[in-house]
């Protein structure tokens, strides 16, 4: 297996950091990669924390809070390819780093990311409801590059230089590549831990949802590479009626995101970052950023 490089921004990620840590170590058969987290505007331990770990983890440390930002820091020290990009809330499967590095072998594989787990462990119905209808959504199943972790090959980085000033970089990321290009890796998975509320769904949906409307405005360009089409498996669900209850959640939830959405547009609030805390907890198996 090629050793990869691993890059994790991190924003006050102390209570989380050593758990992502531990799963990429873990990820690779017990042999950590080239590391490079990146802690910016942190207030707390998470720089420390990581260079604790192990020496093969570097901890870069940055006053300007930007997850882009980071990321370009993190680039900027890397060594190896291929190079895979992991949010610090994020937990990988075992041996899942190997079986991605694999895929980014195979002729035509640019771009690659693992199947997501979400865990709703004690977790209420209507959060529960809301994942299990996005779970069936075909950008959880095909192609899917962007619930906080994503791998690219040595050509693939070549696609673009810097990461922009942007707030979707996964979508950024996801959309430089035709479909046929990118893989999602179904013989591995990563885990995510849902908000504990609607209210916080609809917080971090609001950014995903601002992310991508800014960057089709800034490169519309990009979304010739856009496939995934919500409608018609929104449509099957509806077929049957035990589905309703819980399409009825999904469809609030949709509905008071594009509200927010356009709110922030009108209020012109470009660098705002919502983040749900509630998933951080450290007894937590992952979390969705």
């Amino acid at each position: 297996m090629n050793q990869p490089t691993v890059i994790i921004p991190a924003h006050n990620e102390a209570s989380v950091i050593l758990r992502c840590l531990k799963s990429v170590r873990d990820a690779c058969s017990g042999a950590m990669p080239q590391t490079i987290v990146v802690a910016n505007n942190c207030s707390d331990n998470t720089a420390q924390i990581s260079r604790d770990f192990d020496p093969n983890v570097t901890a870069i440390e940055t006053p300007i809070g930007s997850k882009v930002h980071a990321l370009n820091l993190g680039d900027e020290a890397a060594t190896g390819f291929p190079r895979i990009y992991l949010d610090a809330d994020i937990v990988l499967e075992k041996g899942s780093m190997e079986k991605l590095c694999e895929a980014l072998q195979q002729p035509g594989v640019l771009a690659v990311a693992p199947l997501i787990d979400v865990d709703l462990t004690d977790r209420a119905w209507p959060v529960r409801a809301y994942y299990q209808v996005w779970q069936e959504l075909p950008y959880c199943r095909s192609g899917m590059i962007g619930s906080g972790i994503y791998g690219v090959s040595e050509e693939g980085r070549q696609r673009f230089d810097t990461f922009p000033m942007i707030t979707a970089d996964d979508a950024f990321v996801r959309l430089q590549f035709k479909p046929s290009e990118r893989k999602t890796v179904e013989s591995c998975r990563f885990t995510v831990t849902p908000p504990k509320t609607l209210t916080s769904i609809i917080d971090i949906k609001t950014r995903s949802h601002y992310g991508n409307e800014e960057l089709r405005q800034q490169f519309p360009e990009l979304w010739n590479n856009e496939e995934v089409n919500h409608g018609s498996p929104l449509l099957r669900l509806g077929v049957n009626p035990l589905w309703w209850p819980a399409l009825a959640v999904y469809l609030y939830v949709k509905i008071a995101t594009r509200k927010r959405v356009r709110q922030r547009f009108e209020r012109g609030e470009v660098h705002k970052w919502e983040r749900d805390e509630s998933s951080r907890e450290p007894s937590s198996t992952g979390a969705e950023s």
